[in-house]
């Protein structure tokens, strides 16, 4: 798993300026929305719902943001989304995944494509890139006053795969069907969840080297990140040193 850490991308978004954080609310509310329709308000029974809360809050997203998506989605009245997939290539034939949750597919589509396009990217088919990914449950638990060796025993104990120390937290990485499971294991021992989601992590990465090349790369993933509609983006850019 070495070379993956979405945490570091998580992080860069909460440094944002408020404007920014409440951008990256409106994507997670849209995420809430469809968790509440698919499987009702009970975060005992929702296991997604949950994680969803657990993850405005770590974005300091007042509960009264949280309570007010969640009683819009519950009512008759609310938008109805849909989560749709779209792969292509960046510059430089990096894989680029971007899911999105929109309620105007051919909306989401068109902006899709002119950022590709705009920066030397070209937007393919479904399965053109994502045979180069693996899908993995990844859970992000704080580790303050976490001792490594003892919670590699836990960890494993729990059903865990593998896990790795990114700073001050620690990634776990999961089973797709093991996710839920492994994670309530983990907060029944005592450890402070901070995210638990399905990630894409690739087989390989792609280096970038042309300054003009870095700069698109860069402006194509700005340009989906500004998107409302965009929720979540995964690419084999090797950009760690950016």
């Amino acid at each position: 798993m070495s070379g993956h850490s979405k945490w570091k991308n998580i992080m860069h978004k909460k440094e944002k300026t408020d404007a920014q954080r409440a951008k990256v609310f409106t994507k997670i509310g849209k995420e809430i929305s469809m968790a509440v329709k698919e499987a009702g308000t009970d975060i005992v029974s929702n296991a997604r719902l949950r994680d969803l809360i657990t993850k405005a809050k770590s974005f300091n997203v007042p509960n009264d943001n949280i309570d007010r998506v969640i009683k819009k989605a519950s009512g008759s009245d609310g938008v109805s989304y849909e989560v749709v997939n779209y792969e292509g290539y960046g510059i430089g034939g990096v894989a680029v995944i971007v899911e999105t949750t929109t309620d105007n597919r051919n909306r989401t589509a068109a902006d899709v494509r002119h950022y590709f396009d705009k920066f030397g990217g070209n937007l393919g088919t479904t399965g053109c890139v994502s045979f180069m990914f693996e899908e993995k449950g990844v859970i992000v638990i704080d580790s303050e006053d976490v001792d490594e060796d003892k919670f590699m025993e836990d960890a494993l104990e729990c059903g865990a795969d593998d896990f790795s120390q990114e700073g001050e937290v620690i990634e776990v990485f999961t089973e797709v069907k093991d996710l839920n499971s492994v994670r309530d294991a983990l907060a029944g021992k005592g450890y402070k969840i901070i995210s638990a989601e399905l990630d894409k992590i690739p087989a390989t990465y792609v280096t970038l080297t042309e300054e003009e090349q870095l700069h698109k790369m860069q402006k194509l993933l700005d340009m989906l990140d500004e998107n409302d509609d965009v929720t979540e983006v995964w690419h084999n850019w090797d950009n760690q040193g950016e």
